[in-house]
């Protein structure tokens, strides 16, 4: 089954990222092996059906092999290492709206969660990991399916990808997707606190602010958002900042200071520090080694 699903994802791949008809999906392929990229994720399920991917966050780290799916709960700066080539997977880009509606049709519970391993509601992260059953194989194949006759993907679109969340409801990431619709969760204020940092991360940030907008006290957030990230806020907050100075050396039109102070470093000397105890190399280093690789 996951020969037919993988085969699917590369009929239809444009390239490393492929944007689809179908709505929500999107679908990733890779020939050759790659360095380690930083990519910023959002409330998502990867499935994946051939090769294999680490997620890194923070000081986490997972690989997803074949036959397995990764949620994501959280918007999450990750850096993605690409394990086994060659690499096919589908995305699908949770919609709140979607899974509500579903778990209200379904009496607002939802089915129960099958198989062990499922974890409890309070202490799940931003990143779960399961195995996928035969039946939600089948439904993702035929998801991806119908961009081989696009006049179907109107119609047929949305009672597939019910079908998905219904077998993910029955998977052990049905707590965890149960607790993501919740609008009054400790997920949910997590939740809206990382897309708040991720607004806000140039700016000087103290935890009894983000704390405000969590509307929870700081040691609580700090226990709740520890739990999904693997990162205090303030950590996850440099985190973002020293992504996107990478990102600006990289591209080669700024200088390490000029990064530094455009994403809210006051301190280029700490700027250089952080920056080296995260990377590995000084700011300057770093940035020549990845253009050095992307052009070889």
């Amino acid at each position: 089954m996951l020969d037919e699903f993988a085969a699917a994802i590369d009929r239809h791949r444009r390239g490393m990222w492929t944007e689809t008809a179908v709505p929500r999906l999107l679908l990733v392929a890779l020939d050759e092996p790659m360095d380690p990229i930083d990519v910023q994720y959002e409330p998502m399920i990867c499935f994946i059906a051939d090769g294999a991917k680490r997620s890194v966050v923070g000081d986490r780290s997972q690989v997803v092999p074949p036959g397995e799916m990764l949620l994501n709960t959280l918007d999450l700066p990750v850096t993605a290492v690409f394990e086994k080539v060659p690499y096919r997977s589908a995305i699908m880009r949770l919609d709140g709206a979607v899974l509500a509606e579903l778990l209200l049709e379904l009496d607002g519970a939802g089915p129960e969660a099958a198989g062990p391993g499922a974890p409890p509601p309070a202490t799940v992260g931003g990143q779960i990991t399961a195995p996928m059953a035969p039946e939600l194989i089948d439904a993702l194949t035929r998801w991806v399916r119908l961009l081989e006759t696009p006049d179907d993907i109107r119609p047929l679109a949305a009672r597939i990808e019910s079908e998905i969340l219904y077998r993910l409801l029955r998977s052990p990431l049905g707590p965890v997707l149960r607790q993501w619709s919740l609008t009054d969760s400790a997920a949910s204020r997590v939740r809206a606190t990382t897309a708040w940092i991720f607004a806000h991360y140039t700016e000087p940030l103290s935890i009894d602010e983000i704390a405000a907008v969590a509307h929870m006290s700081p040691a609580t957030l700090h226990r709740h958002f520890k739990a999904a990230t693997g990162m205090s806020p303030l950590k996850f907050q440099k985190h973002l900042r020293l992504r996107e100075a990478r990102r600006r050396l990289v591209a080669g039109n700024t200088t390490a200071a000029q990064a530094a102070e455009a994403v809210g470093y006051v301190s280029a000397t700490q700027f250089n520090r952080e920056y080296r105890s995260v990377y590995g190399l000084p700011p300057g280093q770093d940035a020549a080694r990845l253009r050095a690789s992307v052009q070889s």
